[in-house]
């Protein structure tokens, strides 16, 4: 009697999870309360684009192209909300004085190290001839 009680505990946890396992994942994303307003979005791009072009470096590099303050003001004024928007983001992910490498070679260095101390652990050497 024993026996058959664990086979129908068995049997239950089996279809248990062959319906876990049929059953569709659900997902569900988080929803602003606030109604998006494209009037709010082209005001907040054009004022991140500002920031960017009102900075030294950009403002003498449109000088040296030929560009005055006047003509890039009426330029991204005639942009579409999307052009706007694109150029936005675009300019968010710019980096301005470029990668300079420090990272590349920090990491090129903590694995020569790292190659080193194994190295040393082991008791092997590396002989250059």
């Amino acid at each position: 009697m024993r026996i058959a009680f664990f086979r129908l505990i068995a049997w239950q946890l089996v279809l248990a999870m062959l319906v876990l396992g049929i059953a569709p994942g659900v997902e569900a994303g988080l929803v602003p309360s606030e109604l998006i307003n494209p009037a709010s979005d082209r005001v907040q791009d054009m004022s991140s684009i500002q920031k960017t072009i009102e900075s030294k470096m950009v403002r003498e590099r449109l000088e040296k192209l030929g560009f005055t303050a006047n003509e890039v003001k009426s330029r991204l004024e005639r942009l579409s909300d999307q052009q706007l928007h694109q150029l936005a983001l675009n300019l968010d992910d710019l980096q301005v004085a470029g990668d300079d490498g420090l990272g590349i070679i920090v990491v090129l260095l903590v694995i020569a190290i790292l190659v080193v101390l194994l190295l040393q652990l082991t008791g092997h050497k590396v002989i250059i001839r």
